[in-house]
């Protein structure tokens, strides 16, 4: 499995032939990320927002992406999908987010999208442990890096990713970065390009965070 993270919390995901993006960010997006265009074979979008509703960024030539863009069990190209429904809010307007748990060749991910506070009781025990969590840091609508960091934990992950804080160079960066590797002991992180992995490598993790370039 090849994750690559392009902002925001956009990212791609191939397994073999089999690409998938997660809240690809939509050309109408206000945001100081510029989009990135690819086909994917599958698309998730956590929420309904230009931030993280690009499909339209995703479909390239004759390459058309299954969309999912809400609560459900969905089945496409062997993979299961649970979204669970949860609410957030952003600059003051409640929106539903979604967040998606599945497994891929033996990996299993769950992607909290635009999550915001504690999840309650019963989301949590739809979250099984997961090999690989995505989950925001820096958007001061959603979660600081302290309870970012509490709730990764919480959910007993293998490999923990960060996402949605801005890229080396602007104003609040490292800040947010800093303080979120602080929380979990290991500021000495230091960004990749891509996270190369295999199912048998994630033996023995357990709560390692993983910081992707951009």
């Amino acid at each position: 499995m090849i994750i690559t993270y392009l902002g925001k919390q956009f990212f791609k995901i191939q397994q073999g032939d089999l690409v998938m993006a997660f809240n690809p960010i939509s050309k109408d997006s206000k945001g100081s990320v510029a989009p990135s265009r690819f086909g994917s074979a599958i698309a998730l979008s956590t929420i309904n927002h230009p931030d993280y509703n690009g499909f339209e960024m995703v479909t390239h030539g004759d390459t058309v992406p299954f969309s999912i863009s809400g609560p459900g069990d969905y089945e496409i190209k062997d993979i299961f999908v649970k979204g669970i429904m949860t609410e957030t809010e952003i600059k003051g307007k409640k929106y539903i987010n979604t967040i998606y748990s599945l497994s891929i060749e033996g990996i299993s991910l769950c992607f909290l999208g635009a999550v915001s506070g504690k999840l309650s009781t019963d989301v949590v025990g739809q979250i099984e442990s997961p090999d690989i969590l995505f989950v925001p840091i820096g958007n001061d609508d959603l979660l600081s890096p302290s309870e970012a960091y509490k709730l990764a934990v919480s959910l007993e992950p293998k490999v923990i990713i960060p996402m949605e804080y801005l890229p080396t160079g602007q104003a609040g960066d490292e800040k947010m970065l800093k303080a979120f590797l602080k929380e979990g002991g290991q500021e000495k992180v230091t960004p990749i390009e891509k996270l190369t992995i295999k199912a048998k490598e994630l033996a023995g993790r357990e709560g390692e965070i993983v910081v992707l370039s951009f």
